[in-house]
C-alpha cells in the first residue's frame, strides 16, 4: 500500500533527515546519494552509502550544500562552523594516544640469559618495527582511524611487493568496501570480499564510464593456471596441462608443492605457518567492466564476468583468480565500536550528537543574523522638521540630525538577543559534549586554573575512559590480525630476513590519551619499586606511560644496572658468579686466576720438628 516504513538499524539515528529518510520507502534521495542509487550496488548497501557520504558532508561543512538538494537553495543559509570535525580530530587523538608502538609479549625479557621463546619474540618485533618504519604505518593508522571515527568503519588492504621485498599496506575508503556476508555464519570473516568503485569517462583516451572491482575470495585449491590471450584478445588464465600421449589425454598440473589427499580427493597445500596441510587459498581477481555493459539486475557480486577486462599485475601475471599462495583474506575491517551480535558494520561517532550539530548549527545561522542588526541597528527618528522630506535616511558617524519640538531618536538594540543565542549555543555545546561521553577537559574548553585537583580532573574523565576503551577494545584484535597477515607475507615472499622466523602474537599499543601528574607517578614508582612489589620492568613501563622520555624500556634498564654498584655487590654477596654481576652491568668482567696454594716450608721460627714430625710446644709466654 506504499505506507512508510520504520527502518531500524546502524544508521538509523538518521533517519530524522529528510534528505536520507525521503519518500514513503523511508530511503535516501536519489539526487542527493547518486552512488549509492547505483545499479551494480546492492539494494543493502545504498543505505550504508548513503550515510558516509553524508557523515563525510558534516566533516567537511557542506551539509547544508546537499540539503540543498531536497529543500532549496534557502538550506546554503546554514551556518557551518566545524563543529561535527572539531569531534572527530579530539576523538582521534584520544584513540590513538600521545604515540603508537608494536609490541610482541616476551620481548622485553630478551637478553643472553633468556630462553630462545624471548629471544625468538625481541627478532619478531624488531623486525615489524622495522617493518612500520618504510612502510609508514603510523600514517596509514591515522588515515584508517579517522575514517573508522567518522564513517563508522576503516578498511586496511596489504599485499605483497615483489619489487620493495615487503608487505605494503593501503588504507581504502569504506563505501568501497562489499564484503559478501554470509547469512549463517561468521559476519567477521568473510569468504569473498569485493573494493569496488566508478571510473569517470576519460574523453582523452576514448575510455567510457566503467566500474572496476577488485576480489578476493577464499575457496578450494585448484591446479595450476597461467596467463593467456582470449580469440578476442582479453588477458586470462588458463590451467596448465600436461601433454597429451596415446596412453592419457592430458591431464591438469598441480601448483609446486601440492599434493593430492587419496582419501577426498582434495588438493592440499602446506604453508609455512600452519601445523598442518589445508586445502584453502586465496584468490585475486582485477576486472574492469563498461558500465553500459551492466544492466539490472546485476550487482557488484554477481557481475558478468564475459564481460569483464582483466586486469595484469606488475610481474605479467593476469589477474582473474590469480592464486595468492596464502590462506588468508588479506582485508581487515576496523569498526568504530563493537559491533551489534550478528552485525558487521560500526557506528560513527557523530551519529549520536548529530542533531544537536543541527541545532547548533541553526543557532549559529540566528547569530549571524542577530550580529547583523546588533553592529548596525534599526534606527528610528521622529520630530523632523517639516521641510525634510525625506522618508529614509542614513546615518553616518559625526553627523548631526535636527529634529522638530518633542523630536527623539530610539536604538533597536538587539544585543539581549545575540547574548542569549550565544549562551543557548554553549549549552548545545556542553549537551553535545555530554552525548558524545567528551568532557570539557578533552575538548581542551576547560581552563585549567579552574580545576580544583587532579583527583576531580580523574574523575571527570570517568565518561572517556569508558568511550576509549570500548573503542580500543574493538580494535585491539584488528591490528592483532594485521600485524600476524604482515608476518605471514614476508615468510610466503622468502624476505630473507624473516627466514626461519614462526609468526607471534603482536599487539598495536596505543598510548596514553589522559594528562598525567608526572612527579606524582615517580614518587609512586619509586615507593612500589623500593618496596619490593613491582619489577624494574615494570617501574620503566609506568614512567614511560606518564610521559617520560623513555625510548627503549630494554635499553633504559640496561643502563639503570649499569650504574648500580651497590646492587652489583648485592648479587655478587648473593650468588658468587662473577659472570651474573658482569651480566648485570652489563660488562665483560675477566676475573683472576685462582691463586696456587702456598707451600710453607718444614719448620719454622718457632722451634724444630720432633722425632714425630710435630713442632715441640712452647711453655714460655711469648712476649707481646
Amino acid at each position: 500500500m506504499g505506507l512508510k516504513q520504520l527502518l531500524i538499524d546502524v544508521w538509523s539515528p538518521l533517519n530524522y533527515k529528510p534528505v536520507y529518510n525521503d519518500g514513503d520507502r523511508g530511503m535516501p534521495h536519489r539526487r542527493a546519494f547518486p552512488e549509492a542509487a547505483a545499479t551494480w550496488v546492492p539494494p543493502a548497501d545504498e543505505r550504508r552509502l548513503a550515510a558516509y557520504k553524508l557523515l563525510a558532508a558534516y566533516d567537511k561543512n557542506q551539509a547544508g550544500e546537499l540539503a540543498e538538494f531536497r529543500d532549496g537553495p534557502e538550506a546554503r543559509d546554514r551556518r557551518e562552523f566545524g563543529d561535527p570535525s572539531m569531534y572527530i580530530e579530539a576523538i582521534l587523538a584520544h584513540v590513538l594516544g600521545r604515540e603508537q608502538r608494536i609490541v610482541v609479549p616476551g620481548a622485553e625479557q630478551a637478553s643472553d640469559e633468556q630462553s630462545a621463546e624471548a629471544k625468538a619474540a625481541a627478532r619478531v618485533e624488531e623486525l615489524l618495527t622495522t617493518w612500520a618504519k618504510d612502510e609508514l604505518l603510523t600514517m596509514r593508522v591515522i588515515q584508517c582511524e579517522r575514517k573508522s571515527v567518522s564513517l563508522g568503519d576503516g578498511v586496511y588492504l596489504l599485499n605483497w611487493d615483489p619489487a620493495k621485498r615487503r608487505a605494503r599496506c593501503r588504507v581504502y575508503d569504506p563505501g568501497l568496501y562489499f564484503p559478501v556476508l554470509p547469512e549463517d555464519g561468521d559476519a567477521d570473516f568473510p569468504t569473498r570480499v569485493h573494493l569496488a568503485w566508478e571510473l569517470p569517462e576519460d574523453k582523452v583516451r576514448r575510455l567510457k564510464p566503467r566500474l572496476r572491482r577488485i576480489t578476493y575470495e577464499l575457496d578450494w585449491i585448484g591446479p595450476a593456471t597461467a596467463s593467456g590471450i582470449t580469440p578476442d584478445g582479453r588477458p586470462v588464465r588458463a590451467p596448465v596441462l600436461t601433454d597429451p600421449t596415446d596412453e592419457a589425454p592430458a591431464q591438469p598440473v598441480l601448483g609446486l608443492g601440492d599434493t593430492i589427499d587419496p582419501a577426498s580427493g582434495t588438493i592440499l597445500r602446506q604453508y609455512p605457518w600452519n601445523d598442518e596441510p589445508t586445502a584453502y587459498t586465496c584468490y585475486l581477481t582485477d576486472a574492469t567492466w563498461n558500465l553500459e555493459d551492466l544492466k539490472y539486475p546485476h550487482d557488484v557480486d554477481s557481475l558478468p564476468l564475459d564481460k569483464a577486462r582483466f586486469g595484469t599485475g606488475l610481474d605479467g601475471e593476469v589477474l582473474d583468480r590469480l592464486d595468492l599462495m596464502i590462506d588468508f583474506i588479506p582485508v581487515i575491517h576496523v569498526p568504530n565500536t563493537v559491533p551489534e551480535a550478528e552485525e558487521h558494520w560500526g557506528q560513527s561517532s557523530l551519529l549520536k550528537p548529530l542533531q544537536i550539530f543541527d541545532e547548533i548549527a541553526g543557532t549559529d545561522t540566528d547569530s549571524s543574523k542577530a550580529s547583523a542588526t546588533t553592529g548596525s541597528p534599526l534606527i528610528t527618528v521622529s520630530g523632523r522638521p517639516a521641510s525634510n522630506k525625506q522618508a529614509a535616511m542614513t546615518i553616518n558617524p559625526g553627523q548631526v540630525i535636527e529634529v522638530g519640538e518633542n523630536g527623539r531618536m530610539d536604538v533597536l538594540n538587539t544585543a539581549p538577543m545575540l547574548a542569549e543565542l550565544r549562551n543557548h549555543a554553549e549549552y548545545l555545546g556542553d549537551r553535545a559534549a555530554t552525548i558524545a561521553r567528551l568532557p570539557a577537559v578533552a575538548l581542551g574548553t576547560t581552563d585549567p586554573s579552574k580545576v580544583p585537583s587532579g583527583y576531580a580532573l580523574e574523575i571527570s574523565l570517568g565518561p572517556l575512559d569508558a568511550l576509549i576503551g570500548a573503542m580500543r577494545l574493538a580494535r585491539a584484535h584488528k591490528y592483532r590480525l594485521l600485524l600476524k597477515f604482515v608476518q605471514r607475507l614476508h615468510i610466503a615472499g622468502q624476505h630473507p630476513d624473516w627466514v626461519g622466523i614462526t609468526p607471534l602474537d603482536a599487539e598495536y599499543a596505543f598510548g596514553p590519551y589522559t594528562p598525567a601528574d608526572k612527579a606524582a607517578v615517580l614518587t609512586q614508582v619509586s615507593e612500589a619499586f623500593k618496596a619490593g612489589v613491582i619489577s624494574l620492568e615494570t617501574a620503566v613501563r609506568m614512567l614511560r606511560e606518564a610521559g617520560w622520555p623513555i625510548e627503549d624500556i630494554e635499553d633504559e634498564i640496561t643502563r639503570i644496572q649499569a650504574r648500580r654498584f651497590e646492587d652489583a655487590r648485592a648479587l655478587a654477596d648473593a650468588t658468587g658468579s662473577t659472570k651474573a654481576v658482569g651480566n648485570y652491568l652489563g660488562i665483560d668482567i675477566n676475573p683472576d686466576p685462582t691463586p696456587p696454594t702456598p707451600q710453607l716450608p718444614p719448620g719454622g721460627p718457632a722451634g724444630e720438628d720432633d722425632e714425630d714430625g710435630e713442632d715441640e710446644e712452647d711453655d714460655e709466654e711469648t712476649p707481646a
